[in-house]
């Protein structure tokens, strides 16, 4: 062959490549070979983005330009740039994506910043970054804010939830049951009875949902409620209860908090007893609807976690740790459940247990445990008992679901009923937690007043665990259905066990050294002889065969160290080298075996 034709066949070839990685990058279609389907769409998605009647425009925020800016935004932004393209491809047309590239001093950060976005400082100071999503449709608008790679698991949720909201002109309706004074009290000046405010958790509610109170002692619900919150449920009628089980069934979503010993009930049941009037019943249930869903619950028992334990004011005026009093930590939270992935505490006050009943066909998702000392007392035996009698009688026996989201075909609770839906029609969603304490003020804020104002500040998460499940539950059927999925950034899982087994090895000599250095230090603290007129130290044999040791020992241990990291480095720059090796050679040998086939079969 010519030279000519070679240098014409190999720009050919050339073009070739990139007529076809350019083709590649334009077909719709994509493979997604990670292990969770991070780049997958999932089914949920897609059904909202069908639903789409107006175009949705997002601006994209990425001061991708900013000096100094980690690697893990660099990443997770290219990570949010190909989901987003995956939206518009899956939309057809009706999701548009702007870039945005905001700078200081440029219009776009005028922009950004008028938009509602945050400014986020780059590590150890410096300058600010914007990195955030701006949804608009008509005279529609909603925000996220500030992106962070922590959320990188719930990307898709956090996109289809932004769409979902830009498209909702009203608020969504709430129905509530309750027998606690969420909503307040008016009083009965007459009477002597002072108003009383409303809880903060209902407060926040209302600014979300138009909230609908719901009478106990009804026969049915109000028509088009979005979602329904029962808290703290006593008297409820058969007929409103048929009524729950129904919606349920329908597909429409329900929060549910029950307790076996509510400190409301308490105090209140403390202080009619001293007027004589009868005890408040302090627990709660709806036994017929839990029990005939699948869920296990006793109002009789209390659970208590003695690795969690608050302390408490006794008396006298010491503190006690109370292990029904649970302040835990986001190790009990389910951090891959979008109500609790970013709690960081909360606080449950005497809370109640749950699990699945036996044979039940729901899925029942753990939000909330108590840790492996989680144990489980008789709520009639705290009304006498003190902190360390119920530390005594707490008897571990594992982890203890507190709050669980339950998901699936429900049965319905009234099999024997005349009419109704005998199993859910679609997918039902329900979350339930053993506790009401957590929601009312004294256990989730602290009231301060500022220029004559009363503000509160949050001292826990509750307030954030009640705003998460109500969203969560309220958002459409398609939004509930997308879980939150693995991240894009893989750890090492060989490296990271060949640098553990490492660094417990050289724990346990370095463990060994100090311990020999405190003994041959307690041993010239004894051996030291006395000082002469020029304060210097002198020693006897005893003492120098002492120090030789121990600087022999100490270069003995310090060589061994020394081994230690020098194959803990060979192995892991073997395995880096084999790995490299792998990804030079691997498209190369791919690409000369196709051409040593194609040559032969067109021999043939």
């Amino acid at each position: 062959m010519k030279l000519g034709n070679k240098l014409l066949a190999t720009a050919l070839l050339f073009a070739g490549l990139v007529l076809a990685n350019y083709l590649a990058s334009s077909v719709p279609a994509r493979f997604d070979a990670t292990a969770e389907k991070i780049y997958t769409l999932s089914p949920g998605t897609k059904a909202l983005l069908r639903h789409i009647e107006e175009p949705v425009t997002i601006d994209y925020y990425f001061s991708e330009a900013t000096a100094g800016l980690p690697i893990s935004y660099k990443n997770y932004a290219n990570r949010v740039r190909e989901m987003l393209r995956q939206y518009v491809r899956a939309s057809h047309g009706k999701v548009i994506v702007r870039t945005i590239k905001p700078q200081p001093d440029t219009p776009e950060e005028e922009q950004a910043s008028a938009a509602g976005l945050e400014a986020q400082a780059l590590p150890g100071g410096g300058d600010q970054f914007y990195f955030g999503l701006v949804a608009t449709q008509a005279d529609q608008q909603r925000t996220v804010p500030a992106l962070q790679p922590q959320r990188e698991q719930f990307l898709e949720y956090d996109l289809s939830e932004l769409i979902y909201k830009v498209q909702q002109f009203d608020k969504k309706k709430l129905g509530l049951i309750t027998s606690l004074p969420l909503l307040g009290n008016p009083g009965q000046p007459m009477l002597g009875q002072a108003a009383q405010e409303g809880q903060y958790v209902a407060t926040e509610w209302q600014d979300t949902y138009d909230i609908v109170s719901v009478d106990p002692n009804a026969t049915d619900l109000p028509a088009n409620l979005d979602a329904l919150a029962i808290v703290h449920p006593e008297n409820v009628s058969p007929g409103l209860q048929f009524a729950i089980d129904q919606f349920l069934l329908k597909g429409r979503p329900i929060f549910l908090a029950v307790d076996p010993s509510n400190q409301f009930f308490k105090q209140q049941g403390g202080q009619q007893a001293m007027m004589g009037a009868p005890p408040q019943n302090v627990s709660s249930d709806l036994s017929p609807l839990l029990s005939g869903w699948g869920i296990a619950y006793d109002p009789r028992k209390v659970v208590g976690d003695s690795e969690n334990a608050q302390q408490v004011q006794l008396q006298d005026g010491s503190l006690a740790r109370y292990p029904l009093w649970l302040g835990l930590q986001k190790a009990n939270f389910n951090p891959t459940a979008l109500p609790t992935a970013d709690l960081s505490s909360l606080l449950f006050i005497e809370p109640g247990g749950l699990a699945a009943g036996p044979g039940a066909r729901i899925t029942f998702t753990p939000l909330v445990q108590t840790s492996d000392k989680g144990g489980e007392l008789d709520a009639a035996e705290l009304q006498y008992a003190q902190p360390d009698d119920v530390s005594r009688q707490l008897t571990p026996s594992g982890k203890k679901t507190i709050a669980a989201l339950v998901t699936g075909r429900f049965p319905t609770a009234f099999p024997d009923h005349a009419k109704g839906l005998r199993e859910s029609t679609t997918t039902s969603t329900l979350i339930v937690v053993a506790d009401t304490d957590w929601l009312f003020d004294d256990y989730s804020v602290q009231k301060i007043n500022f220029l004559g104002q009363t503000a509160a500040k949050p001292i826990n998460d509750n307030l954030a665990f009640a705003a998460n499940s109500l969203d969560f539950l309220s958002g459409s059927p398609d939004l509930i259905s997308i879980r939150g999925k693995g991240n894009s950034v893989r750890p090492f899982v060989v490296v990271q066990r060949m640098e553990a087994a490492a660094n417990e090895k050289y724990e346990r000599q370095l463990t060994g050294l100090e311990t020999q250095l405190n003994d041959v230090q307690s041993k010239l603290t004894e051996l030291q002889g006395k000082k002469s007129e020029t304060g210097k130290l002198v020693a006897s044999p005893e003492v120098n065969k002492a120090i030789e040791d121990f600087q022999k020992q100490e270069a003995t241990l310090r060589g061994e160290r020394r081994d230690i990291r020098r194959a803990l480095r060979e192995d892991i720059d073997a395995l880096g080298h084999r790995l490299l090796a792998v990804n030079v050679l691997a498209s190369p040998l791919l690409v000369c075996a196709f051409g040593l086939w194609f040559r032969r079969s067109r021999r043939r």
